[in-house]
């Protein structure tokens, strides 16, 4: 069974979590994600309130090379063990999960279409496009619900290093897409995706 790999890009907000999540509970088993944010750096050296500081939409705060290296353990066809992360925590989690071979593998996060040697593992490229308004409210929304975060924290973080390095690493990357998508609700190119990926499972069947 050969893997397809999907690079799923896109700044903060935009709506990646929300396409992957349909195109998961689409096609179920398989399909499987795999989140760049899980790959953020352990940071034990620092206590957490130092931990808070750090700039993570630089791409020195993830350890690309590792999940470079997974994937082409799985395009292998071995099995490796994912790091998770704890945002609540700002550090890698103790616990890791599991992450086998599948005909279609995501590889989603903000960062994954900026290293040329992770974007070139990809058998396909998705740039999520969304205007930047929108993008910080529904960060907002998800770090205050889901990481506990406080709002005064999310603002000075959006404009002290989200903002400008969604500029300086993100947006570029859009020029290296295969296909740009302005909504994670725009159904055509929800469609277009699901009957691809649809061909690449029929295609690969055992």
């Amino acid at each position: 069974m050969k893997t397809v790999f999907i690079g799923i890009a896109g700044g903060t907000g935009s709506g990646k979590s929300t396409f992957t999540k349909r195109l998961k509970e689409y096609f179920g088993d398989n399909l499987t994600v795999i989140y760049h944010d899980n790959y953020y750096r352990r940071r034990d050296d620092i206590d957490f309130e130092h931990r808070k500081l750090i700039n993570y939409d630089h791409p020195d705060s993830l350890e690309t090379s590792l999940l470079i290296e997974h994937i082409k353990q799985l395009k292998n066809g071995h099995e490796v063990e994912g790091p998770l992360y704890d945002f609540t925590q700002h550090n890698r989690s103790d616990k890791t999960v599991l992450i086998k071979p599948c005909k279609v593998i995501i590889v989603e996060g903000i960062l994954v279409l900026h290293e040329t040697q992770l974007s070139e593992l990809f058998d396909y490229k998705i740039y999520l496009d969304a205007d930047a308004d929108e993008r910080i409210l529904r960060r907002a929304a998800r770090d205050i619900k889901m990481r506990g975060r406080e709002l005064p924290d999310i603002i000075a973080q959006y404009l002290s290093t989200v903002k400008p390095m969604h500029n300086l690493f993100v947006e570029p990357t859009k020029s290296v897409a295969d296909i740009i998508i302005n909504s994670a609700l725009n159904e055509a190119a929800f469609d277009i995706v699901k009957t691809k990926i649809e061909s690449i499972i029929v295609s690969n069947q055992d």
